[in-house]
């Protein structure tokens, strides 16, 4: 069975952790994703930890099923052994800062003249265009400038750096392959393609739209990890247990909370957390110390409240609920025959190519045939 994307050629000149992911879902999709890389040492990622048969498991994971040029941009005639590729090309990503690509003469509208209907999508912190496009940052920066980390970064003399990767993923690769597709469609209608100006800090602003109307629009403080979904909320909040685990209360709804309280034994006083929520936290967080973690599960999976136990990512892959959905059926292997899980992608099941079999990231400038 064919995939949604079948027959459109990438190519992917971006590198670290937005554009792979964001390629990486147009590959397992049924795109033909073509890596362009500097000679010799390739992509930075290839190198970085964890470490598995001797290679990079994240550059392993990001660039499953991919493949792979080994080209100097900088080098004369660069852009003339790309140009048959760029003719042909359906998409191209890219990550570096306003102004690189067409310094090596792979701008957007250079590109254009080869290739009138390609969708070019550039990736960056700031985007192409403002007072700080130009500007050096990683994934704690965009999320610094949007406002999000303030809603929930610890104490002053204490602060906690974010679990996940969220400008870099929530406002860099989805927002990537969003408007790559809508691209596509655009173009189905019109023949047209596009440039597609993609900023992280920008797409960071969805994560946090209840703080965003709080301050930004209703000008009311919003209060570092003090909300309702921040932790000031004792419906919405993690709890330590007697083993070092965590619940996770999510009983934000009158019902679930009503369980909830029931199930723990909560006194009648305390369960009207609007009167003083600190109260509350406090004595739930007293009760749920007093057992260790199977207990909770096991008297709050049977109440169906909205709480569960936090696993560990030692834990995730023998999680029975996630493999009877067959998240961890796809499979990545190493150059020397070794196979893991692949890196579970958002992309639905019946959209994916056929491609349960372990597939490896490409060898540096395995594909230079291409250029030929």
């Amino acid at each position: 069975m064919s995939a949604p994307l079948d027959g459109l050629l990438v190519l992917d000149f971006s590198t670290l952790l937005p554009g792979p992911l964001a390629t990486l879902m147009l590959a397992e999709s049924g795109a033909e994703v073509i890596k362009v890389e500097r000679p010799q040492a390739g992509a930075e990622a290839r190198k970085s930890a964890p470490l598995w048969d001797g290679e990079s498991l994240g550059f392993s994971l990001l660039n499953r099923g991919k493949k792979s040029l080994s080209i100097d941009l900088k080098a004369e005639g660069s852009v003339a052994a790309l140009k048959p590729l760029i003719e042909k090309a359906d998409i191209i990503v890219e990550q570096f800062r306003p102004g690189v690509m067409a310094r090596l003469g792979l701008g957007y509208e250079a590109v254009k003249a080869i290739n009138p209907d390609i969708i070019y999508c550039s990736i960056t912190g700031y985007g192409q265009t403002g007072p700080k496009a130009n500007a050096a940052g990683h994934d704690l920066n965009y999320m610094g400038d949007s406002g999000v980390l303030s809603t929930s970064c610890g104490p002053a003399d204490r602060p906690s750096v974010p679990p996940a990767l969220v400008a870099d993923v929530g406002g860099g690769t989805y927002p990537a392959v969003v408007n790559i597709l809508l691209a596509l469609r655009q173009r189905d209608q019109t023949g047209e393609g596009c440039h597609l100006d993609i900023s992280m800090s920008d797409g960071t602003f969805a994560f946090s739209y209840w703080s965003f109307a709080k301050g930004a629009v209703l000008n009311e403080p919003v209060v570092n990890g003090g909300e309702r979904l921040t932790g000031g909320s004792p419906r919405y909040h993690l709890y330590p247990t007697l083993d070092g685990r965590h619940v996770a209360v999510g009983a934000i709804e009158q019902k679930f909370w009503d369980t909830f309280c029931d199930a723990i034994n909560l006194a009648p006083a305390l369960r009207d957390d609007s009167i003083n929520p600190e109260k509350t936290i406090q004595a739930v967080g007293d009760i749920l110390k007093n057992r260790a973690a199977a207990d909770w599960e096991d008297l709050l999976t049977h109440a169906d409240c909205c709480c569960t136990i936090v696993r560990t990512m030692n834990e995730v892959l023998d999680d029975p609920h996630l493999n009877a959905r067959g998240v961890f059926d796809w499979k990545v292997q190493s150059d020397k025959g070794g196979t893991a899980p692949a890196l579970p992608v958002p992309i639905s099941p019946e959209f994916r190519a056929d491609s349960k079999t372990a597939m490896p990231a490409p060898v540096l400038g395995a594909d230079n045939n291409r250029l030929k």
